[in-house]
């Protein structure tokens, strides 16, 4: 009894292993049945990233430029902060970066838009239910304290090296903050608002999408700012699976011990980081500012 109190009860070795094996070969089984059908179900997708990718390689460096500039310049109206974001574009594409850089911005894009598209559905459903809440919150969790490299063994096994699993490990692990951020955001608009709503006669509908939303527009955007953070941090890691970028020198710098190398392309994900941050909080803080001025 001493020797049981003091050693932790463990599952017997040889039970613990035919326990792991039958998890591996069931999951095995699940990939040769389903696996097929589960890829060609993301093959559109596919298309559109390979597509967005090569319209981006292809089009001349001034004229992307420019859509990064002119896009930050409406979304802050800042001439300083347009100058910088042209002034970093030219810095990565003069030092040799740009072909990496467009494709880890094409993945970054569609991942960013992915995870928008999943997570403000989810985000709404959450503010308007509280058994959703307590339904979505322990995933939510575990799909934000998981390591990230177990995102990476479920997708390669299912779909093997590429782009796809690349993209899905990507927006499983960046999607969560613009789920909770849209909750948030939706449940901290005033009731006193909403009541006024109510009494002018307005629908759910109509609430939701007049009232709530707006509202809670910051909020959104700083879940839509930790998603793109979250997803550049994931494409170092994505590299690992076959997703070019600028993951892919940084991994070779890794295994190679090439400082230059690595340092050069771990600016260039940091410097489309601060653009992305910089872009995205602008336009937050200009809401703000224009509802503020409104009321």
């Amino acid at each position: 009894m001493a020797d049981w109190l003091q050693s932790f009860p463990t599952l017997d070795e040889g039970a613990l292993r035919a326990l792991k094996k039958s998890i591996d070969a069931g999951y095995r089984a699940f990939s040769r049945n389903y696996g097929d059908a589960i890829e060609s179900f993301f093959d559109p997708l596919l298309y559109v990233l390979i597509w967005f990718e090569r319209l981006l390689l292809g089009a001349p460096w001034w004229l992307v430029m420019g859509a990064v500039a002119g896009l930050c310049y409406a979304s802050s109206r800042g001439v300083r902060l347009t100058v910088a974001v042209a002034v970093a574009f030219f810095v990565i594409g003069y030092l040799g970066m740009w072909d990496d850089t467009m494709r880890t911005l094409a993945i970054i894009f569609v991942a960013t838009v992915l995870a928008i598209a999943i997570g403000i559905p989810l985000g709404i459903a959450m503010s308007r239910s509280n058994h959703v809440q307590a339904f979505m919150l322990p995933i939510l969790d575990v799909m934000q304290t998981m390591p990230i490299f177990v995102y990476l063994i479920p997708v390669v096994m299912l779909f093997g090296l590429g782009k796809i699993p690349g993209l899905i490990a990507v927006v499983i692990y960046a999607v969560p903050p613009v789920i909770r951020l849209t909750n948030l955001g939706i449940r901290l608009v005033d009731r006193e608002v909403l009541e006024a709503a109510d009494a002018f006669g307005a629908g759910a509908r109509q609430k939701l999408f007049g009232v709530q939303l707006p509202l809670a527009l910051p909020n959104i955007m700083a879940g839509v700012n930790q998603t793109i953070m979250m997803a550049l941090s994931m494409v170092v890691i994505a590299s690992m699976i076959g997703v070019k970028g600028l993951g892919q020198p940084v991994l070779q710098a890794v295994t190679n011990q090439y400082f230059a190398l690595g340092l050069f392309n771990g600016a260039a994900v940091v410097g489309l980081a601060i653009v992305f941050d910089r872009i995205t909080q602008s336009y937050g803080r200009r809401i703000q500012a224009e509802r503020e001025a409104r009321s």
